[in-house]
């Protein structure tokens, strides 16, 4: 019994010490530190220009684009290329396959023999 009451009355002491140290002398809440500043809501025209604003910031950041620490360069632009090439490589690739495959260089299945 009194394992169980000795925890429990410093339990209560606490929870009443929060309470009591968050009022002020006449027992209310303190007013001024309870809640923000208030701030009058933006409009819509100061958030669009805000938005504008931003994104102009975000196009000169991206710009200048200070490379990462051990990358002195950029990794450069990947080179585009058209349906009719791409088609062309994988034929090209696909007849290579079929020709070690038939030689005995590949196997078809991995594991068989």
């Amino acid at each position: 019994m009194k394992k169980i009451i000795l925890p429990l009355s410093i339990a209560l002491a606490q929870m009443l010490a929060v309470s009591a140290f968050a009022q002020t002398s006449t027992g209310q809440a303190d007013v001024s530190g309870s809640k923000a500043a208030p701030s009058a809501p933006a409009t819509p025209a100061e958030k669009a220009a805000a938005r504008t604003e931003r994104k102009a910031e975000g196009k000169a950041a991206a710009k200048e684009e200070t490379p990462q620490e051990g990358m002195p360069k950029s990794a450069g632009t990947a080179r585009k290329t058209t349906k009719a090439q791409r088609k062309a490589a994988h034929a090209k690739r696909k007849a290579a396959a079929a020709a070690a495959v038939k030689s005995g260089e590949l196997q078809a299945v991995p594991g068989e023999k």
